[in-house]
């Protein structure tokens, strides 16, 4: 190979491990001898080594001008955090990453997938009964030895008929998903409040009405294993609950009395604050056909006052 014939290999970048590549000026005059048999400027990127200065670019551009050329476009190698081109595969710490970003880097795919979490093979369990509009079913739930609950199991109907093979399906899903680390309040927020048959009165004063059997069963899960606040938020009723204590009023400086407010305003305001979390179920009002919002078991208007049963 003859060093004169090397510039025919020349790229716009230079190789990982080379040091030619193609000059500005090989870029200005293509385009040079281009422009006069065009009306408008060339859609054309004159590309620069990632050691070109400030003067080498307005050199560039100067000869750009003289040429006769409407516009001309100037991107420096590298100038950019990322760029879709590159010749080469920078280690982490040359781009700046991160210590952890380079340990990610360094673990294999396999190990960085979640790892399933298996209950022991004697374990404690709840059996539940409920009942949804003359449905009745079992429910039993696995608990790990910090009794979180790590599987479900569902009983429902005659063995072999169709609702029984969703419900089975359903908790063989629901298993594997608090098995690898799903968060039990993620799925609550998820399937809480939908809405199919059978739906109706159940036996659970905690939850006196579902909508399906989805509902009453994370309903159910989040009476049992969340805090109060996501009870609240998946329209547990704390029927069992004492409300929290509050003075009933405070002494002040100089024999005043500053009374504190009471549990049923307490009650409100957080009753409130949960009503708008799930409204992608709600109806429309039957008076003035706005939305409706949950209160409590029903449904509430705010724009009329109208509800659906709850006062």
């Amino acid at each position: 190979l003859k060093e004169e014939h090397l510039a025919v290999f020349d790229c716009a970048f230079k190789p990982a491990k080379g040091s030619r590549s193609i000059h500005y000026m090989g870029h200005l005059k293509m385009l040079a001898a281009a422009q006069p048999f065009i009306s408008g400027a060339i859609s054309k990127t004159i590309n620069m080594p990632e050691e070109s200065t400030a003067d080498d670019i307005m050199q560039a551009y100067i000869e750009g001008w003289q040429m006769g050329l409407k516009a001309i476009a100037i991107y420096r190698d590298n100038c950019k955090r990322s760029q879709p081109l590159s010749t080469k595969k920078d280690s982490p710490a040359a781009t700046g990453a991160s210590a952890a970003q380079a340990l990610l880097a360094a673990v294999p795919l396999q190990e960085r997938r979640a790892v399933r979490r298996k209950l022991p093979d004697e374990r404690q369990a709840i059996t539940h009964k409920f009942s949804i509009n003359e449905h009745e079913g079992y429910l039993t739930v696995g608990l790990y030895e910090d009794g979180q609950p790590g599987e479900i199991f569902l009983v429902m109907a005659k063995e072999g008929s169709t609702i029984s093979g969703l419900m089975d399906s359903l908790a063989t899903a629901i298993s594997i998903s608090l098995q690898y680390g799903v968060p039990l309040e993620t799925m609550v927020h998820k399937f809480t409040h939908t809405r199919f048959e059978p739906s109706g009165f159940t036996k659970n004063p905690e939850i006196p009405i579902a909508k399906s059997i989805t509902d009453y069963i994370f309903r159910w899960l989040a009476s049992k294993f969340l805090s109060r606040e996501s009870k609240e938020a998946a329209g547990v009723i704390l029927r069992d609950l004492p409300p929290a204590d509050v003075p009933a009023s405070v002494p002040l400086l100089g024999g005043g009395r500053l009374e504190a407010v009471s549990t049923s305003q307490t009650e409100t305001t957080s009753e409130t604050k949960v009503t708008f979390l799930y409204q992608q179920d709600a109806p429309s009002c039957h008076d003035c056909g706005s939305i409706m919002v949950r209160n409590g078991s029903c449904y509430k208007c705010l724009n009329c006052g109208s509800t659906s049963g709850c006062s």
